[in-house]
């Protein structure tokens, strides 16, 4: 449905020359998104996927091991979106302190929203309403350390910025000025706690996210603090007991639609395109979720089997097997310590598992060795190639 621009355009004057920005209307959209007919059918399936996902996560053994792999996946993926050329491997190597050969200021940006996310799921943990100042504290993170330490961290921007061209008069979007940022983040915050409009969750998070990107509040890293605000709505409103459901990996491999939809939800008023969009990513989504949980579960328990049968020659086994289960990508050292074992008996343990095809040398030296969980890394790096 096409309602007209939604939002008005200003003319502001920056960096020598007058050009229209553009600020939001507030949500939600007027006329109302409309949510019959084949629209209703995709938010219930969207739903339904997200139901069987909590119900997956809900039976998991040790719901850990995968939202501790499923926040850096989407780490790395939001951060490819942005340009980045880390891989999954690179931050696990990055985290363990052996990074050699990794593209430092890019996996330091990944560490970085790996951080921000854990510090808003926790906040919000402890009582911390989703708010403008948890949006700030988490863009400080995001920011804290490699490019963009200098832009601002947990601030709104004072500047006026722009998206695409090389300056405000060709740019591809120029959006709100500086003095419209509180008031169109106050308006946004009012509109995800607004009960009254009783918006379902998947909705309200399409709109927000919409909202966001379009108000562009900071000086850099909006588009992944807006995939943020995604996972964050999506567990303040409870849709999964564990926040296991992340987008950019679908944002990614549509990016010239994404982007196409943002600019038609502006231009025209054509929420229920995106909101289709966003819908079937999210049933995508959370399908892929499921069958990775399984195939994670699948290659565990075959695992376990091997590791089980040759514990009686080798009793460290299990408890290293275990280490590197949890933390795929780790050194010796690393995994005798978390295992509680000597550094000897870690080091038999782990040639015991290269032996048996579980694990694989990934640095190549005789000293200060790093190993993987093969096919667990393998699983979970689909999709996270760099662009």
């Amino acid at each position: 449905m096409e309602r007209g621009a939604s939002g008005r355009r200003v003319v502001v004057s920056t960096v020598g020359e007058e050009v229209g920005a553009f600020v939001p209307a507030v949500l939600p959209p007027v006329p109302p998104v409309d949510l019959s007919g084949p629209r209703l059918r995709l938010l219930e399936q969207a739903q339904l996927a997200c139901g069987r996902l909590d119900g997956l996560a809900r039976l998991l053994p040790d719901p850990s091991l995968f939202l501790y792999a499923y926040v850096r996946r989407e780490a790395v993926l939001s951060s490819q979106i942005e340009g980045t050329q880390s891989s999954l491997s690179d931050l696990l190597l990055f985290e363990l302190d052996e990074a050699p050969g990794v593209p430092l200021d890019d996996v330091v940006e990944v560490s970085n929203y790996v951080d921000a996310l854990s510090h808003g799921l926790t906040r919000m943990g402890e009582g911390f309403p989703l708010s403008r100042r948890l949006l700030c504290e988490v863009h400080a993170r995001l920011l804290a350390r490699g490019r963009g330490a200098d832009k601002q961290p947990g601030e709104f921007r004072r500047s006026q910025n722009w998206i695409g061209g090389t300056r405000p008069g060709n740019a591809a979007f120029v959006p709100p000025p500086p003095g419209e940022i509180a008031r169109c983040m106050a308006d946004l915050e009012r509109f995800i706690h607004d009960e009254t409009k009783a918006l379902p969750v998947l909705v309200k998070a399409a709109l927000a996210h919409v909202q966001f990107e379009t108000i562009h509040p900071f000086l850099d890293g909006n588009g992944r603090v807006g995939r943020l605000l995604i996972s964050l709505m999506l567990a303040n409103e409870g849709l999964l007991a564990q926040p296991l459901l992340y987008l950019s990996l679908y944002f990614k491999q549509h990016r010239p639609r994404y982007y196409e939809l943002l600019d038609s939800v502006r231009r025209a008023g054509d929420w229920e395109a995106w909101l289709d969009f966003f819908l079937d990513g999210v049933t995508e989504t959370a399908g892929s979720a499921v069958d990775t949980a399984h195939s994670l579960l699948a290659v565990f328990r075959r695992d376990e089997d091997v590791v089980n049968a040759a514990s009686r020659a080798l009793p460290s086994l299990p408890s290293v097997y275990a280490a590197l289960r949890a933390r795929p990508v780790a050194n010796v050292a690393d995994l005798a310590n978390r295992a509680q074992v000597s550094f000897p008996a870690a080091g038999r343990a782990v040639e015991r598992l290269v032996e048996a095809g579980i694990a694989r040398e990934l640095t190549g030296g005789r000293r200060n060795r790093v190993f993987a969980y093969t096919a667990y890394v393998a699983i979970l790096s689909a999709g996270t190639e760099p662009l």
